[in-house]
């Protein structure tokens, strides 16, 4: 007799044995509500990630929450990722306070721009989606959704 689905099986993508897979380009999405990343700051929270999932495909969609921040954040909605970037956020070492993280879309290779202090732009580097920086790092949104992470 066929085991009995678990709870937690409802959200994997396949179909008993059998991995489904689905064109994520080309799917009519039907975001719902996956989980939250809380950011901290001295054990203080001071914004948040909401993740969304589409029920058919299962990419993931990520909005911005800063604390305190009354503008718009640049990721609006249900913003598009390309297939080969992941959801992450970057932290900044030099910037203070509610300033210091973003949400951002990260390559495994290349490089991104940062907005740092004084509204300078700078290039920093990618590799295996890292931040490789002395002064900036990030960590992977999907790493720790419904979790907190100190920054």
């Amino acid at each position: 007799m066929k085991s009995p689905m678990k709870m937690q099986e409802l959200n994997n993508p396949s179909n008993g044995s059998t991995t489904l897979s689905m064109d994520t380009e080309s799917c009519n999405h039907k975001p719902v509500y996956f989980g939250v990343v809380n950011i901290n700051l001295d054990e203080r929270t001071i914004g948040s990630v909401d993740v969304w999932r589409c029920v058919n495909c299962k990419k993931r969609f990520c909005e911005e929450k800063q604390l305190g921040i009354e503008e718009l954040a640049d990721l609006v909605g249900m913003p598009k990722i390309d297939p080969d970037a992941k959801w992450a956020v970057s932290v900044c070492k030099l910037q203070q306070g509610k300033y210091k993280w973003k949400l951002i879309r990260l390559k495994e290779t290349g490089e991104i721009k940062h907005e740092c202090i004084d509204e300078n732009t700078i290039s920093l580097k990618v590799d295996d989606f890292k931040i490789q920086d002395n002064n900036h790092w990030s960590f992977l949104i999907d790493d720790h959704v419904n979790s907190a992470v100190e920054i």
